[in-house]
C-alpha cells in the first residue's frame, strides 16, 4: 500500500478525527478512504448515467415494462 501524506487546518482535523470516532473507524486513513471509495463510486454511476442519456431512446418504461421486470427478477430469486 503506497502512503500520501495530506495537510489540513486543524478544523478539518478535528472534524476528521470526530468523524473516525463517531463512525467507528480505526484510523483517519480508514475514514479517508472510504470517503475516496464513495467519490469513485458516484463518478462511476455519473459516468454510467451520462452514457444511458446519451444513448438511443429505448422502448418506454410504462406499466407492461417494469410488470416484466419484476417476473424476471421473481424468476431468478426462485432459482
Amino acid at each position: 500500500m503506497s502512503t500520501m501524506n495530506i495537510s489540513l487546518p486543524e478544523s478539518l482535523k478535528d472534524f476528521v478525527d470526530e468523524q473516525v470516532t463517531r463512525r467507528g473507524y480505526g484510523t483517519s486513513s480508514e475514514y479517508v478512504r472510504e470517503l475516496i471509495r464513495k467519490d469513485a463510486d458516484r463518478l462511476h454511476l455519473r459516468g454510467l448515467l451520462l452514457d444511458g442519456a446519451a444513448s438511443a431512446q429505448a422502448a418506454p418504461a410504462n406499466g407492461a415494462y417494469f410488470g416484466a421486470l419484476r417476473k424476471r427478477v421473481q424468476r431468478r430469486a426462485r432459482g
